[in-house]
């Protein structure tokens, strides 16, 4: 049986008459920025030209400026939603100021008067403690370009994620890119200029945005608002760079060279006019460390990537525009191998393991807006994304023979995701009114090959207890009807001579799944009060069925004269299964060759749900410091996870039955003071998993029946970032401080199960025991450990890991006490200069970063079994060139 096709019943002539009904003729997108705007006048109301408007949050580091035309107006599009402290000034008139507050995509007008004066010299904006704190029901992080520009970052293949997971508390890092969102496995959406994005952004599924296409980022990591849905343990709201308004040319161009043969170049460059703008970014990527390998040492790990982002603005009138994103980014790498994999280890006369992957990534996003009045905005926008992965085996199959997976195989996988998205927007009086649809399709096509080249897999097949099948005969060969038979068929080595070789397995599978969401939220600001009330309804179709309404509600007050914000929020959710290879975790054991090369539960994908409360506080103490922390509960009714097959591309979604996420989040943040910056994040989070698994494809781990942590459980983790330039035209410098108590590593147990690894395995978490003289013996790749009397003996004494935390023997409980990666510590600084030759219209710019500074050997996970082993980058040094015009 080498294919499937699967397909589900259509709604898109029931979405078209929701729109209808909704909005007529005029429908709109969801915009991540606002627009302010007005006019400058003097006592008498003349308009006064030449006025310099300049807006700023002093918490995300955002700062604007514009100058009034001859006429008084003024326009500064593209503002996140924040609020924001503004000073106007102009000669001969005393300067005005005015907190803004800019919540949806209506415009924000003001009519502003200026006084005559003391003639101004200069504009300083400065906050007063009030302007730190926002009275807002939803706990987030804001983070502006100016900020996080100077950044150390680990990784230079997935930026952008290193950037979310440094700056957002409650993000625990992960390999390759990967982020576990307040205890839940990438649970992650993002909003790019109001286009979602729910399905994988680690770089082994998909290529991400460039960092250097990013002006703002919003992390949610309280309960959303109704207008986001499905994946919501973090939202990411994106506002992307845009050439609006940008008279004079203005770019970069740039090229870094670093450890590893990591080398970097590219472009960005934004150019426009009053009515139209257009931002570009171009770079390429070539490295000798693209993934985090399962070795400190790296072994084959050679990758490259392409990215091309272009943003489009222009404005037919005062009512009419439209927006346009466009990226296409290819990357190309080889998956890493360890010392196992390699000939001169493992004896395999067919050499070393050389697979490799392709992702193409293609996304176009056009919006339409219409200003209606004053007072609302239509908006209406289509998207198409699509991602190709391309897994290839070696040349050789017989050479993907390691300790941990026995097959060779060849993917070819597509996600092809394509939608309309509108919504109105309405702000009058103490409302702010949103409703929106969004209806998607996300077509999955999966193109598996297969073949098993470990030639003593079938005849020494076991049942789920361990014990063997007997599905052999006397002669050696399979008897017809059993799982023997079966895999046979697809094993190239003929059971090591025993029988005819078999040939690989094909598995096709296409489907659409198909999601409508329709949400109505209001914000009611009255004085100190803020209630954001919502409901959204999901309608899902994939290969499950699911309709849920979700009631959302937020209360936060604002005691002004603490500088102190109270808040609490509940949101109820909808939990839809991941994308990414969800054909053959949903129906998968119900072909016969992988329900037997594999344990299986039923085949399905169900959806789920959550309930989740939030409870937290923002506090400011002065101008200079500001705290915002909050206590989370999840509770979810099938709860999603990810696992894999063996040492294979083929990682797919699996489902428990409930999950229970209890934790806190904080955030400290020191505005700019005379050049000094300070950001800290941290949080700590549980995440306990309650069998049985009740979907997707293999049983996994915990199926005891009792409650287990999951492997993105993390205690405690914190980030701290510094900055300081001493002075604007001066050098700066950028500090790291990145601490994580450790995800949980289920695979060690106890010391005697860690014995039972080879020397590679053994020397990964460094293994140790003390000898007979009492001297500490540490595994090696050619010396594990054993209970042999030369080794550690038969009852091992002075017994741990260096990283890896195992319990004490007989200690071990899979809730209270498992096994986690060690504790680590990483620093990384980074220092430059941003003007090298104090040019006025033309700059030089010079950076030294290094990541991992003291060169800490460390692991992000251990056989972990979604990702397997994978160390953190050791030291790097990374030297970047720019010029500036």
């Amino acid at each position: 049986m080498g294919g499937m096709m699967i397909r589900n019943w259509r709604i898109g002539t029931a979405v078209l008459a929701v729109f209808g009904a909704l909005f007529g003729a005029s429908l709109s997108l969801a915009q991540s920025s606002g627009t302010i705007e007005g006019v400058v006048k003097d006592p008498s109301g003349a308009a006064i030209g030449g006025a310099t408007v300049e807006i700023s949050y002093a918490v995300s580091g955002f700062q604007r400026t514009t100058q009034t035309g001859s006429d008084g107006n003024f326009r500064i599009t593209n503002v996140p939603f924040n609020t924001y402290h503004a000073v106007i000034t102009a000669t001969g008139f005393a300067s005005y100021t005015q907190d803004i507050d800019v919540r949806s995509a209506v415009p924000v007008t003001l009519q502003i008067g200026l006084k005559l004066g003391t003639a101004a010299t200069s504009v300083t904006v400065e906050a007063n403690a009030g302007d730190l704190v926002e009275t807002e029901s939803t706990f987030h992080t804001d983070v502006d370009r100016g900020l996080f520009d100077r950044l150390p970052l680990e990784s230079a293949s997935s930026s952008f994620t290193s950037l979310v997971t440094m700056v957002s508390p409650g993000a625990a890092a992960d390999s390759n890119g990967l982020m576990h969102g307040l205890g839940d496995h990438a649970e992650n959406s993002y909003s790019v200029d109001g286009q979602p994005f729910t399905d994988q952004f680690s770089k082994v599924f998909s290529n991400q945005l460039p960092s250097d296409a990013i002006q703002s980022l919003e992390v949610i990591s309280g309960a959303p608002p109704a207008e986001y849905g499905d994946k919501t343990s973090l939202v990411v709201k994106v506002t992307t760079r845009s050439g609006l308004g940008q008279a004079k040319p203005a770019g970069t161009v740039k090229a870094s060279y670093g450890s590893y043969g990591t080398a970097n170049v590219g472009f960005d460059f934004a150019y426009g006019g009053q009515k139209w703008g257009n931002f570009v970014s171009v770079n390429g990527l070539q490295s000798g460390r693209f993934l985090d390998p399962p070795e400190f040492t790296v072994l084959h790990d050679k990758g490259n990537q392409q990215n091309f982002f272009d943003r489009v603005d222009y404005q037919f009138n005062q009512a009419d525009s439209i927006h346009l994103n466009f990226q296409y980014t290819r990357s190309w790498f080889q998956t890493p191998n360890t010392f196992d994999n390699l000939r001169a280890f493992n004896g395999n006369p067919a050499g070393d393991t050389d697979e490799r992957s392709k992702i193409g990534t293609f996304n176009i996003a056009p919006t339409y807006t219409r200003l209606i009045s004053p007072h609302a905005v239509y908006n209406f926008g289509v998207f198409v994304r699509r991602d190709q992965y391309n897994y290839y085996p070696s040349n050789n199959p017989f050479a993907d023979l390691g300790p941990i997976n026995s097959e060779t195989i060849a993917q070819n996988r597509k996600l092809t995701n394509a939608g309309l998205r509108s919504d109105i927007s309405y702000v009058n009086g103490i409302h702010n009114i949103k409703a929106g649809v969004v209806y998607q399709q996300t077509f999955l096509t999966e193109n598996d090959r297969f073949g098993i080249v470990d030639p003593t897999l079938v005849p020494n097949l076991a049942d789920v207890n361990g014990n063997p099948l007997n599905c052999l005969d006397v002669n050696g060969q399979p008897i017809p009807g059993t799982p023997c038979a079966t895999l046979a068929a697809i094993d190239l080595t003929g059971g090591g001579g025993l029988y005819t070789p078999g040939s690989q397995f094909t598995f096709h599978g296409h489907t659409d799944v198909k999601e409508l969401a329709l949400y109505l939220q209001d914000t009611i600001t009255k004085g100190s009060w803020s209630f954001n009330l919502g409901l959204r309804g999901d309608i899902y179709r994939g290969l499950s069925s699911k309709s849920e309404a979700e009631p959302r509600l937020g209360i936060a007050y604002n005691i002004k004269p603490t500088n102190t914000v109270l808040r609490v929020s509940y949101a109820r959710t909808l939990e839809t299964p991941f994308n990414e290879n969800l054909i053959v975790a949903t129906v998968g054991c119900n072909v016969d060759v992988i329900a037997a090369l594999i344990p299986c539960v039923p085949a399905n994908s169900p959806t789920g749900f959550r309930n989740e409360f939030h409870a937290g506080f923002q506090q400011a103490f002065g101008k200079h410091l500001v705290v915002d922390a909050e206590y989370l509960w999840k509770y979810t009714h099938n709860s999603f996870d990810f696992s894999v097959l063996g040492n294979t591309p083929i990682t797919f979604p699996i489902v428990w039955h409930n999950s229970k996420i209890p934790g806190f989040a904080l955030r400290a943040s020191v505005p700019d003071y005379h050049g000094f910056t300070a950001l800290v994040v941290m949080s700590s989070v549980a995440a306990r998993y309650y069998p049985p698994q009740v979907g997707g494809l293999g049983v996994t781990v915990g199926q005891s029946g009792s409650v287990f942590r999951i492997d993105h459980d993390e205690k405690f983790n914190q980030t701290t970032h510094l900055q300081y330039q001493p002075w604007k035209r001066g050098p700066w410098v950028g500090f790291n401080w990145r601490y994580d108590s450790g995800l949980v590593a289920g695979s060690v147990p106890d010391f005697a199960t860690a014995l039972q690894f080879g020397g590679d395995g053994q020397a990964a978490i460094g293994l140790f025991c003390a000898g007979p003289s009492g001297q500490r013996i540490m595994a090696t790749l050619t010396a594990p450990l054993s209970n042999d009397p030369t080794s550690c003996g038969p009852t091992p004494t002075g017994t741990g890991a260096t990283r890896v935390s195992i319990p004490a023997a007989g200690t071990e409980n899979d809730d209270k006490n498992p096994p986690r990666i060690a504790p680590r510590h990483l620093f990384d600084l980074a220092v430059g200069d941003d003007n090298l030759f104090h040019g006025d219209r033309y700059k030089w710019s010079l950076r030294f970063t290094v990541i991992n500074l003291t060169n800490k050997v460390a692991l992000y996970n251990f056989l972990s079994t979604f990702s397997g082993t994978h160390f953190v980058s050791p030291r790097a040094y990374t030297t970047e060139l720019g010029f500036h015009f």
